[in-house]
């Protein structure tokens, strides 16, 4: 008897969370505009993609979606709370896009946390999702500042939300003013991911910089490398030369190159 009601218990709590996840999935279908909306709509939520937001709702790490906050054409970020109501950032990497092979298996080949895996087109995006937790979690227990990995479940990564009321921090690009103090904390944030989690982000700018709280807090980890990887020198150069050349373009006095880069890797 009791098999039959611990079976009825859960059968209810999944048919609530397939309305909690269809309720918005059909919010989502009501405020698209057009064709390719709404396929975009589609591609984000497809049956692999919603039964695995299922599972993370199921284990208590997602409650409510709130809305989209960031749409790329490899990824759509969602604000989110847990089921304490706290703010989330759910992203949701697409698995149906082909540009994405084209454009992140270069940061994928020579890593050698994902040597011997086979990468057919769903397989990637999932290692892609994984790669980008992993390298968090690293940055994060270096002690860098970078959105807290909370948990990541195949194209599905949930991290701590940036930002206030489920609005996004702002980025170092839309910032009013810049300043050299702003120039030497990203720079330190560099030489933490380089000395004390062996990382280099491999596509830092203005773009994947928050600031948030006075603090640089950088994102977008899913293309970032160990130092042992065999480009990781080259992306530190190109990483660290688009800092300065922001800043300098923003009328700051800045380090040059090899004194910031002797500065990182010292």
């Amino acid at each position: 008897m009791g098999v039959f009601k611990d079976f009825e218990v859960r059968r209810k709590v999944v048919e609530k969370l397939e309305r909690r996840v269809d309720r918005y999935i059909r919010e989502q279908r009501m405020l698209v505009k057009d064709s390719e909306h709404e396929e975009t709509v589609e591609e984000v939520f497809d049956r692999a993609t919603v039964m695995t937001i299922y599972k993370l709702m199921n284990a208590g790490v997602i409650g409510e979606f709130k809305g989209v906050v960031s749409a790329g054409k490899e990824a759509r970020v969602y604000a989110a709370t847990d089921p304490e109501g706290n703010p989330i950032a759910v992203k949701i990497f697409l698995t149906k896009t082909a540009e994405f092979r084209r454009g992140r298996m270069k940061y994928i080949l020579g890593d050698p946390r994902f040597e011997g895996m086979r990468l057919a087109d769903r397989n990637v995006v999932y290692a892609w999702a994984a790669k980008e937790y992993k390298n968090l979690k690293l940055a994060h227990e270096a002690g860098a500042y970078v959105p807290r990995p909370i948990k990541q479940e195949k194209n599905v990564l949930v991290m701590e939300f940036i930002g206030e009321n489920f609005t996004p921090a702002p980025i170092l690009k839309d910032l009013p003013r810049v300043t050299e103090y702003m120039f030497l904390q990203v720079l330190r944030q560099v030489r933490i991911l380089y000395r004390r989690a062996g990382l280099v982000h491999a596509d830092l700018s203005e773009y994947n910089i928050f600031y948030y709280k006075r603090k640089p807090i950088l994102f977008d980890f899913g293309q970032a490398v160990l130092t042992s990887h065999p480009n990781a020198e080259a992306y530190l150069v190109r990483d660290i030369s688009n800092i300065i050349q922001f800043f300098r373009e923003r009328g700051v006095a800045v380090l040059d190159l090899d004194t910031a880069l002797e500065y990182v890797k010292a």
